[in-house]
């Protein structure tokens, strides 16, 4: 055997154990997706009680807020996430047809939609999401949910109202499950605040 098919050969055994070696490599972490959880509520208005449409944009928010991570702050000011578990969509869209949701199902705006759907609108909700995320109290896990609120008059431009909005939601422990469902309760019990804020500034207009 020559010299150059001695190299070849040793080569070509060199490649059949790394790809060897590559085939039992460690299997990457299991990816679990998780839905934000409601409280499913009957509707509460058989017809609208005003006239004005609504468009609820998406929130805007800083780059740790606006992907699928679930955010946690474990202490101080060190903000991480939950590894190995995602949204099924990015944080300000679940929040943003969390709000969609409740006001349809609440009934009395004659119209709702977000900003990707070409409907007339009289009122638009713009917002700016400060915290969705689990912080540690005490050592205990709590779901903070922080917007900032502007109502807009969309035939003006004139902001109409701004208001701080922020929940929180203590988790049953610190399972990822549990953190979950402390977000749905959190988000709920924001979008009832938002919902009725709307409607009372809704109703003082013409």
């Amino acid at each position: 055997m020559s010299l150059r098919q001695s190299l070849s050969r040793f080569a070509l055994l060199g490649l059949l154990s790394a790809l060897a070696a590559c085939s039992v490599l460690p299997e990457s972490e299991t990816l679990r997706i998780f839905l934000l959880p409601t409280t499913p509520t009957p509707q509460q208005a058989s017809k609208p009680t005003v006239q004005q449409a609504l468009r609820i944009n998406t929130p805007q928010a800083s780059r740790i807020l606006s992907g699928q991570r679930i955010a946690v702050v474990p202490q101080g000011n060190e903000i991480s996430a939950y590894g190995g578990a995602r949204w099924s969509d990015a944080a300000p869209a679940l929040l943003r047809d969390r709000l969609i949701e409740a006001f349809q199902r609440d009934g009395r705006m004659p119209s709702v939609s977000n900003e990707d759907v070409n409907l007339y609108a009289d009122l638009s909700l713009h917002s700016d999401l400060r915290a969705f995320q689990t912080v540690y109290i005490d050592g205990k896990p709590v779901v903070v949910i922080t917007l900032d609120a502007r109502l807009v008059n969309r035939n003006d431009q004139r902001t109409l109202a701004n208001r701080r909005f922020e929940v929180r939601q203590p988790s049953a422990d610190p399972s990822v499950e549990s953190v979950v469902d402390a977000f749905g309760q959190a988000s709920d019990r924001l979008s009832a605040d938002i919902l009725e804020w709307t409607l009372s500034h809704a109703r003082q207009l013409p």
